[in-house]
């Protein structure tokens, strides 16, 4: 059994720690006003001993889940205490479990990086000289910038202004932004998303589900490929699938990168994103009009469209160099150790503001203590078990600083990734009430999601697709690094249809979360909460899991996954290794 002092573990118990005085009088009171507003939440208090068990509970569950969101914890920020006090945590949890280290008899795989923290935040403009005058836009309320080459210092100067579409080249689509304009020392406007994003052509890339070409990522390394001194991408919460708090508070943090010696794609100067609104002001201001032209880069054909402005900005920066942790545990395989299962996962999250009124931590109960409680659960389960394959369980860093630990992870991968039979990912699972499904997230990339359907049928349960296949979540969390290496893996959440309630309470539930508490710091444990649901999920993860570790199924991508072709390769050059 694991132990370790923890909060109550229900209501009952809350008001049970609690002292109470049965013989005092209360005095009477004026009738509550009725509210429509949602009761605070009912935090844990931490003064329970709490004994473990092997299988995978409700109660284990929560009380993971409850330390790795307290309060003590402040946020999970790498390179804080919070790392510290977090990685430690999963490193014991791992030993009494009964785990082995996973990378090569270590459990802590070290993961470099570079921190560029943007100075003068509160006076920094981008100024667009243009119409005859300056268009000055602010920091924070019009746009944010910041350098993806870790320099102290970087100067855009009267930089000709381009818009580019959506910034595709795409030749296996035939879809080229950039046709018939060098863009070498320009700053480029960007759409968020690629063209097939509103449904206006089904078969204009993959129609209204998101490709890698409309990641935020991908387009500031193609500006950078083609030698552009800086790109703005225009903000709008329906293409992008999230607000402009969230593109706000990631920009005004020190924004982490693995060092250019780990990650030698092409850096842009200056990157950066701007509002719907300013970027309607700054084509007016040069006599363009941003909507009509954002309506013609949807259809084939579109060519670049200079603007008659120039871009203006000065970057002061505070580089630091530093070291997180990814945490890396497994329970070796009984008749194919050297073949491995990996379960993924996220520990980090994003500090505290002290700038912020009232709470600041941003306690990341949802996102990802949910992801991080599951694997502990999943890995004490597997520990008794013995598989016959390797079971790999990596708690990886920086994720919220663009995928870090994980693609550290693909590129020193304690397993060759040819021996990865797949990755299976949690990431902000869903609390809630128990569901008729389970959502995978990008639906038909690889027979993953068959393989989690039969799992489901023994319970009663499907497989649904994406709700939002626009917003690209396939691309938004550590899976994402496997699959771009060629490793099939699966990203799966809550399920959308509700037992109580059915699909419109699932979809309020997923809008309430994204509206009111993604990366922000109500993302907090709420006694009250209904485990129901997220166990549901978290027994489908363990059976995904245990049905590879004991077979020889080697999961595949389906055709028309871009995928696929990786794969392939790397199997055969795997083989070719072996020979």
């Amino acid at each position: 059994m694991r132990h370790l002092a923890l909060a109550c573990l229900t209501v009952l118990t809350l008001a049970a720690c609690q002292s109470e005085d049965k013989t005092a009088t209360a005095p009477s009171a004026a009738p509550a006003r009725p509210s429509t507003a949602p009761p605070p939440p009912l935090p844990a208090v931490a003064n329970e001993h709490h004994e473990f068990a092997a299988d995978i509970t409700a109660a284990d569950f929560a009380a993971h889940l409850r330390t790795l969101s307290s309060d003590e914890y402040d946020g999970r920020k790498p390179g804080t205490l919070g790392e510290r006090l977090t990685t430690n945590y999963i490193i014991e949890q791992f030993k009494s479990a009964g785990l082995e280290p996973g990378n090569k008899g270590e459990w802590i795989q070290t993961v470099p990086s570079v921190s560029t923290a943007l100075t003068g935040q509160d006076s920094l403009t981008l100024d667009i000289a243009e119409g005859g005058g300056t268009e000055r836009f602010a920091f924070g309320t019009d746009m944010v910038a910041g350098t993806l080459q870790a320099k102290a210092e970087v100067d855009l100067q009267d930089s000709d202004v381009v818009f580019v579409g959506y910034g595709v080249d795409a030749p296996e689509a035939q879809w080229n932004d950039f046709d018939g304009l060098d863009v070498k020392g320009k700053t480029l406007v960007i759409l968020v998303n690629d063209p097939g994003w509103n449904g206006s052509d089904a078969n204009l890339f993959k129609g209204r589900e998101m490709t890698y070409y409309g990641r935020w990522t991908y387009k500031y390394e193609e500006a950078a490929r083609k030698g552009a001194a800086a790109a703005f991408i225009v903000h709008q919460t329906e293409p992008a699938g999230y607000g402009w708090n969230v593109v706000r508070s990631g920009w005004t943090t020190p924004r982490l990168d693995l060092p250019e010696s780990e990650d030698p794609a092409p850096r842009l100067p200056v990157a950066g994103w701007l509002t719907h609104d300013a970027a309607v002001r700054l084509f007016a201001k040069a006599g363009k009009n941003f909507d009509e032209l954002a309506k013609q880069a949807d259809v084939r054909g579109f060519k670049p469209v200079p603007l008659d402005a120039k871009a203006t900005l000065h970057l002061k920066s505070t580089i630091t160099h530093s070291l997180s942790n990814n945490v890396i545990g497994m329970v070796k395989g009984s008749e194919k150790p050297d073949e491995a299962v990996v379960y993924t996962a996220h520990w980090d999250h994003l500090g505290h503001d002290p700038a912020l009124k009232g709470h600041q931590i941003y306690n990341g109960a949802i996102d990802n203590g949910t992801g991080i409680a599951a694997m502990l659960e999943i890995a004490a389960k597997f520990a008794q078990e013995k598989p016959k394959r390797s079971v790999v369980f990596a708690a990886v860093t920086m994720e919220e600083s663009g995928l870090l630990g994980s693609k550290y992870y693909v590129a020193h991968p304690p397993f060759p990734l040819a021996k990865t039979v797949a990755d299976i990912n949690m990431d902000a699972l869903a609390i809630g009430g128990a569901t008729h499904d389970m959502t995978v997230e990008g639906h038909g990339q690889n027979d993953l999601e068959d393989m989690l359907a039969d799992v489901l049928k023994a319970d009663g349960r499907v497989v649904s697709g994406d709700t939002a296949p626009e917003k690209g979540y396939y691309f938004r969390s550590d899976h994402f690094n496997f699959a771009k290496a060629g490793v099939p893996a699966l990203a799966a959440g809550g399920g959308i249809d509700m037992v109580n309630g059915g699909k419109a309470a699932g979809m309020a539930a997923e809008e309430d979360y994204g509206k009111n508490r993604y990366h922000q710091p109500t993302d907090v444990y709420d006694m009250r909460w209904n485990f129901d649901g997220v166990m549901q999920n978290v027994k489908a993860f363990y059976g995904l899991g245990e049905k590879l570790a004991d077979s020889d199924i080697w999961p595949v991508w389906k055709d028309g996954s871009e995928f696929k072709a990786v794969r392939e390769k790397s199997l055969a050059d795997g083989a070719k290794k072996k020979k």
